[in-house]
């Protein structure tokens, strides 16, 4: 009965393999969003591992800096390094922008660091580092800039003296680093025509610009103009100490919040990609399902067309599971087919994607077990149908 089923796939391989074709195109997509999800979740676990912090300490009540807003003053980082058990502290800025460079706009993130510091980039693939403290960057080579390339972020231009890797926001978005004054004036600073009128207001406020009190305008006008906020504060430890010990001490004497790298994994899944993922649970419902029909549509159709033929098998004494058996082999062959397109076609197309898709084995193995599950399901109408045959019927006209 294998040859037969054999035969049977050759009397009409075209259509099979068509539709093997076409079941293996919605196996690709299947395959692909799923490496879409295991993407997000491998760019926010890189943008963990690229701070190089093992303690984020962020602003009271928020959850910041990537699932919320954080404001810090600057000089937070140094009562935290005070405290036992911390190697080294340093701020950090975070700002998803529109980078301007000669080729077009950007979308990047923006993050201002202090050199040897964590919060700068773990390595370089080109150039060098930054050795200025202004209008140098770094930039992730998924940006598309070049070394020497001039860009625009805000008022400024920067020279591009350094790329890296898979230096990505949560969300894939590359990174630009730039250094942390330039980046708080870029993320802080209000615009020229905002300060003139901020100036304005000020200059008419009676309890900011006494008479007799020189001086007193100006100072409140420096104030303002300055800034000194960061977005988080990121914390390596020393050797033996766990960030775990020092969060609950940062967060009940220094009255700020503060995540371990694991809480903060943790933190990202569930709030950044957490319905990320639900949206793709659903897709990959809806797929599943439309594949089970064009399966079960296509072995139904085959079938039909050869009724007369199992009525004839029955007629010879052929035994019912035999004949259910023929129908199940061919649907498990247009699974096998399928899965062998579909993984072809996710492996090229992935690269092409904006965003990182990471197709793992365990993913294609699992999958492949999923469409042989589904290709057998989907076989029990034909194989209902092929049942209720009547022998008779291959006597009759």
């Amino acid at each position: 009965m294998i040859s037969l089923a054999g035969r049977d796939i050759l009397h009409e391989w075209g259509k099979f393999v068509l539709t093997g074709m076409g079941l293996g195109l919605l196996i690709g997509v299947t395959l692909t969003f799923a490496g879409v999800y295991r993407g997000m979740v491998d760019d926010a676990k890189v943008l963990l591992a690229n701070s190089g912090a093992d303690l984020w300490v962020v602003q009271k009540d928020t959850q910041g800096p990537y699932a919320e807003s954080s404001s810090l003053r600057d000089d937070v980082y140094r009562s935290v390094l005070g405290l036992p058990g911390v190697a080294q502290a340093a701020n950090v800025t975070y700002l998803t922008m529109q980078v301007r460079g000669q080729g077009g706009d950007v979308r990047a993130m923006v993050v201002g660091f202090e050199p040897g510091q964590p919060g700068e980039p773990g390595f370089l693939v080109a150039g060098r580092r930054t050795t200025r403290s202004h209008y140098e960057a770094v930039a992730d080579l998924k940006t598309g800039f070049a070394l020497g390339e001039r860009i625009h972020i805000r008022r400024h231009d920067y020279t591009v003296v350094g790329l890296t890797r898979r230096m990505v926001s949560s969300g894939g978005d590359p990174m630009v680093f730039v250094p942390l004054k330039d980046a708080q004036e870029a993320q802080f600073l209000k615009d020229n025509d905002a300060i003139v009128n901020e100036r304005a207001r000020t200059a008419e406020d009676p309890n900011l610009n006494r008479p007799g009190v020189p001086g007193l305008l100006e100072a409140v006008n420096a104030a303002q103009a300055g800034n000194h906020n960061v977005n988080a504060v990121l914390v390596r430890m020393a050797e033996g100490h766990s960030p775990d010990d020092l969060a609950p001490i940062v967060q009940r004497w220094k009255h700020l919040q503060a995540f371990s790298r694991e809480d903060m994994e943790a933190l990202l899944i569930a709030k950044l990609i957490a319905t990320a993922a639900r949206q793709i649970g659903m897709f990959l419902v809806i797929l599943a399902v439309v594949s089970a029909a064009i399966v079960a549509f296509i072995i139904y159709t085959m079938t039909l067309g050869k009724l007369r033929e199992i009525a004839v098998l029955k007629l010879i004494g052929t035994h019912g599971r035999t004949i259910a058996s023929m129908i199940l082999q061919q649907a498990l062959g247009l699974g096998v087919i399928g899965f062998i397109v579909g993984k072809l076609a996710a492996t090229v197309w992935a690269p092409l994607f904006p965003k990182y898709v990471l197709l793992q084995t365990q993913d294609a193995v699992l999958g492949f077990f999923l469409v042989m599950g589904v290709c057998a399901l989907a076989s029990t109408l034909a194989i209902r149908v092929a049942l209720k045959v009547d022998p008779a019927a291959a006597i009759g006209g």
